[in-house]
This record gives structure tokens, sequence and C-alpha cells, in this order.
């Protein structure tokens, strides 16, 4: 081949010359020196579209992750499957395998559907043995509680939830209403370690004007101890058209209230138990 070395020969002539020499399988230090085309930019201007020969292409550490993806995209693996195998960024395999076909899906939608519900009744069965063994273990490091902490938690649940007395109207009394059955319980065994007698205890069922009012009286008189026929007349809740209710199981049995007779100097006593309370727990509080 005629060596050029004439800085006026035809551009073309010498991009002919690059390119034949390029096919060749010469790199590109190889055509600078057959050529004496010295500056960098022309001679990538003479070999401009002509592929690199494949023995010049430097190793790539990726090339066998590469090929990897391809392989199990073409066995049909979604882009997550793909990454989960290599671990590799899914950026990376868009890249490598978006000239393959993407494959066929491996369900139909009422399939992922059922597939994704499953999925989720498995979750959630796990949540709820988790939420059962967190309360089991809280349970359970209670034990039985002293006279003393059966008092104070007493106080804290009529605190909460019983009537209280106001300046505008005095009402210094027990007067309790719950509708749980174990927030009872608790209130009643409170009340025996205060040594208040059944007989000082006036029962009262609230329940709405639609509920079983009979049931409910058997189902609180029961818990409480005493005849069904020693409770006060219920107290009905009437119904608003406007609301649509949401209690109208068959667990529903309104709330119980109980109505203590004689017992101010025990009230009096809860509310400064309560302020003892409050007091012995932050030393600032007024």
């Amino acid at each position: 081949m005629t060596k050029i070395t004439s800085k006026y020969a035809d551009f073309e002539d010498l991009r002919e010359q690059a390119i034949t020499l390029r096919r060749e399988g010469l790199s590109l230090r190889q055509i600078r020196d057959r050529l004496h085309i010295h500056n960098n930019d022309i001679l990538n201007r003479l070999v401009k579209g002509e592929p690199a020969p494949e023995w010049t292409k430097r190793p790539n550490a990726k090339d066998d992750l590469r090929e990897k993806a391809r392989e199990l995209r073409l066995q049909g693996m979604t882009y997550d499957q793909i990454q989960v195998e290599l671990g590799c960024s899914k950026s990376s395999i868009s890249l490598w395998v978006r000239d393959l076909p993407k494959p066929e899906p491996r369900y139909t939608d009422e399939e992922r559907r059922a597939l994704m519900n499953a999925g989720l009744s498995r979750l959630r069965a796990a949540q709820d043995e988790e939420r059962l063994r967190t309360k089991d273990r809280a349970r359970d490091e209670v034990g039985p509680l002293s006279d003393r902490e059966l008092f104070f938690a007493g106080v804290a649940l009529y605190w909460a939830e019983g009537a209280k007395d106001k300046a505008y109207s005095r009402r210094e009394s027990l007067h309790f209403i719950n509708s749980d059955p174990n927030v009872i319980t608790l209130y009643l065994r409170w009340l025996e370690l205060l040594e208040v007698p059944r007989e000082r205890m006036h029962f009262r069922v609230s329940i709405h004007e639609s509920g079983d009012i009979a049931g409910a009286e058997q189902f609180w008189a029961d818990l409480a101890g005493v005849p069904a026929s020693s409770f006060q007349k219920a107290t009905l809740k009437k119904h608003n058209p406007k609301t649509i209710r949401k209690n109208t199981t068959e667990a529903y049995r309104g709330c119980l209230i109980i109505y203590v007779t004689k017992s101010a100097d025990l009230y009096r006593r809860a509310e400064g138990t309560w302020c003892g309370i409050v007091l012995g727990a932050d030393s600032t509080a007024g």
C-alpha cells in the first residue's frame, strides 16, 4: 500500500484507506502508523462508523453478567427475577436485554390476583400471630396484682370512665358505665377490695332501643353475680334515622351502669388518690 506523505492528501482518499485497514482488523494505533496520521481527531473522523475489531476491545468485568442476563431473559425471567439471580441493578439489566422480546406472562390476571391474595393472607396471618405473641408476653409479665396495685389500677380506671364531681354539679358518688366485660370485671373487683357490699350496688343497662334488652340484662347479671330481676329499668337510646348503626351483632349488649350508694367518702378517696398518682408520676405537676 502506497505510503501517504503529503499533508495535502485528499481526505476521502485517506478515509477509504483507513476504512480498508480497519476492516482488515487493524487498531487505531496501527492505522495511525501506516498512514502517518498523528492527529487523533482526524484519525477518529477517518474511521467514523467502522466498529473496532473484537481483539481491540478491552475485557469488561460485566461481560459475563451481561451474557448471563440475556440468557435468563430468553428463559422468560422478569427484570426483578434477574436482579435477584445476578445481584445487579435493574437499570443495567434493562440496557443489556432491551433488544430481546419480552417474556410471555407466566400467569393470567386472575391467577395473579389469586397469588396476590394468598400472599396477603399469609402476611396477615403472620402479623396476627406476632400481635398475639406480643400481647401474650405482656400479659404474662404482669402476674398477680397486690392489693395496692389493684387499688391504683381501679382508681385510674374510675377516673378514666367514671362520673366526676364538678363545681357546678356536685356528684361525690361512684357512678360508672362501660361496655367492656373485662373493664366491668376489674371495676367490680376494685369495689370488692374497697369492701363495698353488693346491696349498695345498683345496676342498670343502657342500650339501643332496638337491642335485646332482656338478653343484655341477663348477660350483665351473670357477670356481676346478681339476679337480673334486681336490675333497674333499662335506659334506652333513641335511634337517629340519619345514622347507620354498626353495633348490631349478637355481641352487642349495650353498657352496664353501676351506681354505688353512700359512696361520697369512697369518691373522695379515689379523687385524692388520683391526684397522688399524678404527683407521684410527675413531681412538677400542679
